[in-house]
């Protein structure tokens, strides 16, 4: 709580210094934002088993981006599938999930400028031959349900292939594993991860990058916070502190096509 002598000073200060000022206003509360991300979007978020905290690069971006825009967080998780319309109702002021920029989620929602490029890439057995989206016609592929891959899929695609969308990722890996889907079509960093981690020496990445696209924060339409993330953000370029971030988490990057 503000003293006597904080408090004079804002009492002080003009009504329009203190409407272009909201930003700042609004730092000084040391506002709390509800916000929510999906646990199983690895190495963006995931759970730490031994903290029982979300760890990953889209964490480590928000928590940065939060301390230099003066908010605190108060995260929770939820399936993908519902996480912009829970932005979009107002249960949540934003959402940080790997969370692809496209026109139809601008329309209701507000995004903060990219913080992550990206595109789609094909993940399937170490032994397959498949090597392009091509290849995929009249194969069972999985993919996540909500996702900007099974829209590519769905207008690439169609009936010519099975498409299955899943809850979760984990669910997907798990599909291809067990052998009840011949491929996996997902964000490209997520499965190259998965390849490198748990599924290394028993599935491959394949082909190009397909439909770049750009991560962003979703925040509540009209969200004061939208500016202040974004100079935060910026300033994270300037001083080198995303570089680090992105370098903690992610290898080599595929090219694009």
């Amino acid at each position: 709580m503000k003293n006597n002598t904080t408090l004079s000073y804002w009492l002080a200060i003009p009504t329009l210094a203190l409407s272009l000022g909201v930003s700042s206003l609004a730092n000084a509360q040391d506002t709390t934002l509800k916000a929510v991300t999906d646990p199983s979007f690895v190495p963006f978020e995931m759970m730490d088993q031994d903290s029982g905290e979300m760890v990953g690069f889209d964490m480590d971006i928000l928590h940065a981006i939060a301390d230099r825009a003066g908010f605190k967080v108060d995260l929770n998780t939820m399936d993908f599938n519902g996480i912009i319309p829970a932005v979009q109702t107002g249960n949540v002021d934003l959402a940080i999930a790997g969370i692809t920029i496209t026109d139809e989620r601008q329309q209701i929602v507000d995004f903060s400028d990219p913080y992550y490029d990206s595109g789609l890439r094909i993940l399937v057995s170490d032994d397959s031959d498949v090597g392009s989206l091509d290849d995929l016609e009249g194969k069972r592929i999985a993919t996540k349900i909500g996702s900007t891959s099974y829209d590519y899929l769905q207008e690439k695609l169609g009936d010519d292939a099975e498409i299955t969308p899943y809850p979760g990722s984990s669910d997907m890996y798990m599909a291809l594993m067990g052998g009840s889907a011949d491929a996996v079509f997902y964000d490209a960093p997520n499965v190259g991860y998965f390849a490198q981690t748990k599924g290394k020496d028993k599935v491959k990445t394949v082909g190009p990058l397909y439909e770049g696209q750009q991560y962003g924060i979703a925040f509540a339409k009209d969200s004061q916070w939208v500016e202040p993330a974004n100079k935060a953000l910026k300033a994270m370029h300037d001083d080198g502190t995303y570089d680090e971030i992105h370098k903690k988490w992610f290898g080599e990057a595929a090219d694009a096509k």
